[in-house]
This record gives C-alpha cells, structure tokens and sequence, in this order.
C-alpha cells in the first residue's frame, strides 16, 4: 500500500466531487472550492499543517471494515508481522489530534474514546431514519469529524456531505477517513462515499443550493440567534419531500416558550442562544418552512454519555453541573435534555 494513497490533503476535493449529484451547479462548486481553499490556508491556523502530517503518515490497518453497527477500520496496523511498534506509532498520530469529541472510533488497533458516546444518539436517531437513508444522498450540517456521516454511510446512504467550520475535527476527519479507505482498498472496495467541507452552514448556502434527500442538524440550533432562519437555510438543501432531522438541546417543559440565558451562556457553553420548550421547536420548524414537524425522542444527557476520557480530558459535562444539584447547571438552569424533531420540505 503506497504512504501517499489517500493523501488526507485531497479530501476537501474528494467531498466537492461528491456535490454535482447533490444538485449543485458546477459554478457553485467551483465557488467552494475556492472557500475551501481559502479555510484551509495555513495562515487560518498554524496547527493545521502539523494535524493534516499526522493524518498523512497513518499507516494502513488491516481486517475489515464496518460503519453499521461501529465505526471500525481493521483490527490491526501495518502489514502483517508488523510489531507492537506500528500500533504505538499509530496511537501517538491519532493523540496528536486530540482532543477527539465524537465517537467512539475503532481505526486499526486504537479504540479512540471520545467524550461523546455518540453511538447512543445515534441509536436514539437510527430508528427514525434508517429506511429513508437507504440509497440516499444526506447533508450534515455541523457534523463535526464526521461520525454520524460514517454512520450514515453504514445504514445505507450513497452519499454523504459532512458541513463543518473546525479545522481539528477536519483533520481528525482526515485520519478517520484515511484509515477506512486504505482498509477497504486492501481488499479492492472504494472509499466511503463521505466527504468533509470545512465550511459553516452559511457559506455553503451562499454559494448554491443542494437538492439532498436528507438533511441533519445535530447540536446546532441552540448555537443560532435565528433559529427560524437556521430551519430555512436547511430547507434551502432539501428537495422536495426531504427529510430534516433537527437534535437539539430544549427546555423540558409545557407550552410555547423559550429559557431566558444571561450572556449566551449554558452548561459552561458560550455561544448558546436558543434553548426552546419543544413546542417552540417545533414552531420554529414551521417558521422555517418545515411541514410535518414532530418529535420523537426526548433524552436527558448524563455523565455516562458525555465525559472526560483519555481522549478528551478537558472539561466535559460534569464541570457544567452544580455540584450541589446535579439536576441544574452550573449557571442554575435546568440540566441538558436533548429532542429528536423530524419534518419535511415541502
């Protein structure tokens, strides 16, 4: 297997190929690709280049490869007799991408866990999707490095487009992708059919318009002063008859309101705007042009779910909860829940 097979610097070109059967016009993607271009300059962050090496210098794993039930490329890394070596070399790329959030990753013989279980949202997700993902082609909006796409892919969607602003989670992007692709080449398949833009929501919006069977937004809302505006901008993606899968943290309660948040503040979290009842969710889904809207799944996230690993051993969400009181943050709001809304363009 070649060290330059899957350069991780071609993905952001691997994930605009992915886009003219997506609906968008060839001036479009020539119009991202320059905005891609542009993320990616080593001027907007000195750490990427350092990231994206160590992506590049993953070598191959061996055994198979699975994104249905986990996300797994082999069991091992290098070529066989390759000793316990290769498996360290291997482990000390992948933590100099850390810290690692969505997972958890089994990439050759490293079991990556993050400080998201996001398989359990997922199995809170799947349910409600896995019919319509079946052959189809799906947006995820804020994916971050791309878990949930893998996911996708492995219940059955035939192309995935992975919208992020992270330059880390884009060249943990990278590593994943580049060890699941070298995987599968071992045994003459192609590589996943996901790609990763490092881009927001905004400018791939401002450059086109997607005709994309399904849409995710997963942990984005609650980050958007115009949450109705958000709706639309997904909308915007969808054909006709698409399906929006909208995951976002709610206040728990009865009634057509929204949780007052001093500062933008939640849960240690800046930038938080919006922490609707699920009613107002719901309302802003129709605001946007959603048709259909409901809810389906309503979860409290706990310490199991979402902690501090090895992984990522920074603040996690223990550090959000009031000490004293488990079931309010450290600002005294309510401690998070989480809601699974699905809706339809129209």
């Amino acid at each position: 297997m070649s060290a330059l097979a899957h350069d991780p610097r071609g993905e952001a070109a691997r994930a605009l190929a992915l886009l003219p059967a997506c609906g968008f016009a060839p001036e479009a993607v020539e119009a991202l690709r320059a905005l891609c271009a542009a993320a990616l300059a080593p001027a907007q962050d000195r750490r990427l280049a350092g990231w994206l090496d160590a992506a590049a210098a993953l070598p191959a794993p061996r055994g198979a490869v699975e994104a249905a039930g986990a996300v797994r490329a082999g069991e091992a890394w290098g070529e066989e007799g390759a000793g316990a070596g290769e498996g360290a070399r291997a482990e000390g790329l992948l933590r100099a991408l850390c810290p690692w959030r969505k997972g958890p990753l089994w990439l050759g013989g490293t079991h990556i866990d993050t400080e998201w279980r996001s398989d359990w949202k997922w199995a809170r997700v799947r349910p409600h999707v896995e019919g319509a993902l079946r052959g189809a082609r799906a947006l995820d909006v804020g994916g971050g490095n791309g878990y949930y796409g893998w996911r996708m892919w492995g219940a059955g969607a035939s192309a995935v487009v992975v919208v992020d602003p992270g330059r880390l989670p884009h060249a943990q992007f990278c590593a994943a992708q580049r060890a699941l692709a070298l995987a599968l080449a071992r045994r003459g398949a192609p590589p996943p059919p996901v790609g990763h833009l490092p881009l927001t929501l905004e400018a791939l919006t401002g450059a086109g318009r997607g005709t994309f069977d399904m849409v995710f937004s997963m942990g984005v809302l609650y980050h958007r002063r115009d949450p109705a505006a958000h709706v639309a901008a997904l909308r915007a993606h969808g054909r006709a008859g698409a399906l929006v899968v909208l995951e976002t943290l709610v206040w728990a309660r009865e009634g057509d309101a929204e949780l007052p948040l001093a500062g933008g503040r939640y849960a240690n979290m800046g930038n938080v705007w919006s922490l609707p009842t699920p009613a107002r969710a719901l309302r802003w889904l129709a605001e946007g042009g959603l048709g259909g809207g409901r809810l389906v799944d309503l979860t409290p996230t706990t310490v199991e779910e979402q902690r501090r690993t090895a992984w990522m051993s920074s603040f996690s969400l223990a550090e959000a909860l009031d000490p004293a009181d488990a079931a309010r943050t450290v600002e005294g709001h309510p401690a998070p829940v989480r809601a699974l809304l699905l809706a339809e363009v129209p």
